[in-house]
């Protein structure tokens, strides 16, 4: 596989997470196994929307299932995925931090001129 071939099966990975829905789902199955209807539940996702996206992350690797009796349970494929997540996750608080405190010594500042 060549470096193009690489970079389009990652930014298709990155696509596939690129989805506030599918990140709430990725978020309820960060600690194991879980049926759909407990995902519903953590989630407030209608089952329907559930199962279509557990239907895409399943498709592109990111979820597998496994059938116990009647019940279908899904768990992340690699726990590095949950991983680069949750870095993904403190970039974007250390970059809001940051925003908010470059942003503070401003606010309020434009009536200091005044009068």
């Amino acid at each position: 596989m060549n470096d193009q071939e690489f970079f389009c099966l990652h930014s298709d990975l990155c696509k596939t997470l690129a989805n506030a829905k599918r990140q709430a789902i990725l978020s309820a199955l960060r600690d194991g196994e879980v049926s759909v209807s407990e995902i519903v539940e953590r989630t407030g996702i209608p089952q329907p929307t559930v199962s279509q996206h557990l239907a895409t992350m399943r498709t592109k690797g990111v979820v597998v299932a496994r059938r116990e009796g009647s019940r279908v349970l899904y768990r992340v494929s690699n726990p590095k995925i949950v991983q680069a997540f949750d870095l993904i996750t403190e970039v974007m608080r250390e970059t809001l931090e940051s925003q908010t405190k470059t942003v503070e010594p401003w606010s309020g500042s434009s009536n200091e001129n005044d009068g």
